[in-house]
C-alpha cells in the first residue's frame, strides 16, 4: 500500500488563556542537489562505492557502448581520480549493480533483459571474481538491482515485470533477503512497491530503522524522474513531500568530462532531453574535503539515447535523506 504524505501541520489550538497556539519550526528545504553535467555516452546503470580509500564507479557496458569491440555486455569498475577501469569480468551479464562490504566488492546482475536469474559476483581486488547464482525465479522478468545491509541482514530490490499477479502495471520494484549476499530467498509478496503504476530502477538504502527507496517515476509528457519514498517494513510506504528529487534539466547537458569528442560533444547538445532515471549514490570525502555525496544518473530519451551523468550534494548521506522527509518541532 502506497502512502502518500504532504507537509505536516500542527494542529490549531488555543490555550485557556485565550492567546494565540505558538507557531511550528518550519519545514527545512529540500536538498540541494547540484547537477555537474555529462561524463559518458551510452552508459546508464552505475552504482559508486569507496574501496580502499578510493572512489570507483561499477559499470554495466551495453553492448552499444563506443569503445565497447567484444561483441558481448560486461562489467567493470572505474576508479574515478585516474579515469582507469578493472579489467572486464560478468560477460554477457546485463543491468547489474554493486554493493560493498568489509574488504569485498559484490556485483549483482541478470542473465537477460527481463531474465529469471539473479548472478552475483565477488571480489577482494576488483581483478579476480568468484560467481554463483544468487536468486532463480523461473517465470519472472527481472531487470535493475539494488542491496542494502538492513534491519537483518541484506535487502535486494529488484524490478521485474512478471509474472502478472506480482507484477500488477509494470514496471514495480520486489525485494529479497539474504544472511550472506550470496543466497537470496523472496520475501512475501506484500513487499512490494508499486503494483498500480510505473515504478523501475531502484537504489535502495537503510537508515533509522527505514528503507529508504529512490526510483524512476513516469509521469504525463511523457517524462521520467526520480523520486524518494521510505518504509519500515517494506509494505507501507511514505513518499517525500520534496518529490521529484531531480528533474530533466539544461544543466545535464554541461560537459563535465574533458575527454569527450567533439562529436560527442555535438551528439550531447542535440540529443532530445526528457528524464533523470538511474539514480545511484554514495558518501565520499575526497583530499582536503569534507563529506559529500556524489550521485550518478542517466539523462536522454528513456528509449536508448541515454547519458551519464554527474551531481552532488554538500552533506553527509544520512543528512541526505533525512532532509527529504522532514518533521515539525513545536
Amino acid at each position: 500500500m502506497l502512502i502518500a504524505i504532504g507537509l505536516l501541520t500542527a494542529a490549531s489550538a488555543i490555550g485557556q488563556s485565550g492567546s494565540n497556539p505558538p507557531k511550528p519550526a518550519p519545514l527545512p528545504g529540500k536538498p540541494v542537489i547540484k547537477k555537474l553535467g555529462t561524463i559518458d555516452c551510452d552508459m546508464v546503470e552505475t552504482t559508486p562505492i569507496v574501496f580502499k580509500g578510493r572512489l570507483y564507479r561499477f559499470e554495466y557496458v551495453r553492448t552499444n557502448y563506443r569503445r565497447n569491440k567484444t561483441g558481448n555486455s560486461y562489467f567493470r569498475f572505474i576508479d574515478v581520480e585516474s579515469g582507469r577501469p578493472t579489467p572486464a569480468f560478468a560477460a554477457g551479464y546485463h543491468l547489474g549493480s554493486a554493493f560493498l562490504e568489509g574488504n569485498t566488492v559484490y556485483a549483482y546482475g541478470v542473465d537477460a533483459w527481463g531474465g529469471s536469474r539473479v548472478q552475483v559476483f565477488w571480489s577482494t581486488d576488483l581483478k579476480n571474481w568468484s560467481s554463483r547464482p544468487a536468486l532463480i525465479l523461473p517465470g519472472w522478468g527481472i531487470f535493475n538491482t539494488s542491496v542494502c545491509r538492513g534491519a537483518k541482514g541484506y535487502v535486494m530490490a529488484f524490478e521485474i515485470d512478471k509474472p502478472p499477479e506480482e507484477t500488477g502495471q509494470a514496471f514495480t520494484i520486489r525485494f529479497a533477503e539474504s544472511d550472506n549476499l550470496l543466497d537470496w530467498k523472496p520475501t512475501p509478496s506484500d513487499c512490494v512497491f508499486s503494483k498500480d503504476r510505473y515504478t523501475a530502477c531502484p537504489a535502495l538504502r537503510f537508515l533509522d530503522g527505514f528503507y529508504y527507496m529512490i526510483y524512476l517515476e513516469a509521469r504525463p509528457g511523457p517524462t521520467w524522474e526520480p523520486h524518494i519514498v521510505r518504509s519500515r517494513d517494506l509494505v507501507r510506504w511514505e513518499s517525500s513531500p520534496f518529490n521529484p528529487v531531480m528533474r530533466f534539466s539544461p544543466e545535464d547537458k554541461i560537459i563535465a568530462n574533458p575527454r569527450l569528442s567533439a562529436e560527442e560533444r555535438a551528439r550531447i547538445a542535440k540529443s532530445v532531453n526528457r528524464n533523470n532515471s538511474d539514480v545511484d549514490l554514495c558518501e565520499f570525502k575526497g583530499k582536503h574535503a569534507r563529506p559529500g555525496v556524489i550521485i550518478y544518473y542517466s539523462w536522454g530519451n528513456q528509449e536508448g539515447i541515454e547519458f551519464l551523468a554527474e551531481a552532488a550534494y554538500d552533506g553527509t548521506l544520512p543528512n541526505f535523506l533525512r532532509a527529504f522527509f522532514p518533521e515539525e518541532r513545536p
